[in-house]
C-alpha cells in the first residue's frame, strides 16, 4: 500500500446504515468510479455496515480501513469523532456504540413534539420513512421530511430554519465523553481523528482544549481536508496539524448525491509535508 500524499483516500461518508441514502455497496462503486484508492465508511455511532463495506471495497478493487463517526459532548457542543481501522468486532466498542445510540428515539421524538408546536405536524412519523435503522434517527432525517412535505426547499433550508439552536425542533443531546470515544477507538486498535473542526463554535481557547484533551487522550489526528471546509480552513488546520504533532485526515463527509455534499474522491490532496492518517494504520488496511 503506498504512503504518498497524493493517495486518493476518502475516510469519511455514510450510509442508509446511519444518515446516508446509499447502501455500503452503492458506495463503494461512486467511490470507485471517482478514483478512490482507499476508502472507509464512517457510519454515525455505528459498525454495523463494517463487513459489507470492506467486502463491496475488495470487490471494486479499493483497500478499505474500518470506520465509524462518534458523536462526543464537548464544552457544550457536540463534536464529532471519527474512528480509523479498529477491530469491527471489538465487543467494548461495540457496546459504547450501542450505549451512545439509545439516546436517540427519545431525543426524536422530542424533536417531533417542538416541530408541532410550531404548526408541522407528523414530524416524527414522517423522518421515520427516511431511516434505514431506527436507532439511529437523526436530524437529517426530519431535515429530509421537511422538505419532502414542502416545508423548506432543500435540506440547507431546513437548518436555517429548524432543528438547530434557537430554532423549532431543537433538542441537545449528551453524547459519549471525547475521553470515553477516544478509548474506544484505541483499545479496538484503530485510530482517533476530529472530524471538521471548523464547523464547532468554539472560541479559540475551547478549540486549543479540545485539540490538547483529545491529544492526552491518545487522539492522534485531525480532518484537514473534508467537504465542509473552505481553502482557507484547509490552510489553518494544516497548521493545527502541525502545532499538536497530529496526523492528517481526508474525506468528503458524503451523504447523498441529491443533498448538495462534496462527492466522494474529489478533494484537493493533503499538504505534503503532513503525516497522512493512513501511514499510522499501514498493518489495518484490508
Amino acid at each position: 500500500m503506498t504512503s504518498k500524499k497524493i493517495l486518493n483516500a476518502d475516510l469519511h461518508c455514510h450510509s442508509v446504515v446511519s444518515d446516508g441514502t446509499l447502501t455500503p455497496e452503492a458506495l463503494a462503486e461512486r467511490a470507485k468510479t471517482n478514483g478512490v484508492e482507499l476508502w472507509s465508511l464512517t457510519d454515525h455511532d455505528e459498525i454495523g455496515g463494517q463487513h459489507r463495506a470492506a467486502a463491496a471495497a475488495k470487490a471494486n478493487g479499493m483497500k478499505y480501513l474500518t470506520g465509524t463517526e462518534i458523536s462526543v459532548t464537548f464544552a457544550g457542543e457536540t463534536v464529532h469523532i471519527v474512528g480509523l481501522g479498529f477491530d469491527a468486532d471489538d465487543a467494548a466498542m461495540q457496546q459504547g456504540l450501542h450505549a451512545t445510540r439509545g439516546g436517540r428515539g427519545q431525543r426524536a421524538m422530542e424533536m417531533s413534539a417542538s416541530l408541532a408546536q410550531a404548526g408541522i405536524e407528523g414530524a416524527y412519523e414522517g423522518a421515520l420513512k427516511f431511516v434505514g435503522n431506527p436507532e439511529l434517527i437523526s436530524r437529517t432525517h426530519f431535515a429530509r421530511f421537511l422538505v419532502e412535505s414542502g416545508v423548506c426547499k432543500e435540506t440547507s433550508e431546513v437548518f436555517r430554519k429548524y432543528l438547530t439552536e434557537g430554532k423549532p425542533g431543537y433538542v441537545p443531546h449528551r453524547w459519549a465523553s471525547l475521553h470515553d470515544a477516544v478509548a474506544w477507538i484505541t483499545s479496538a486498535k484503530g485510530v482517533a481523528v476530529i472530524a471538521h473542526p471548523a464547523r464547532y463554535k468554539f472560541s479559540p481557547t475551547e478549540e486549543y482544549a479540545l485539540f490538547t484533551e483529545f491529544k492526552a487522550h491518545g487522539g492522534q489526528a485531525v480532518e484537514v481536508i473534508t467537504g465542509s471546509h473552505s481553502t482557507q480552513e484547509y490552510l489553518k488546520y494544516a497548521e493545527t496539524a502541525r502545532e499538536f504533532g497530529l496526523a492528517a485526515s481526508r474525506g468528503s463527509d458524503f451523504h447523498s448525491p441529491d443533498e448538495g455534499h462534496t462527492d466522494l474522491g474529489i478533494l484537493p490532496f493533503l499538504p505534503d509535508d503532513l503525516t497522512p492518517v493512513w501511514e499510522l494504520l499501514e498493518d489495518r488496511i484490508q
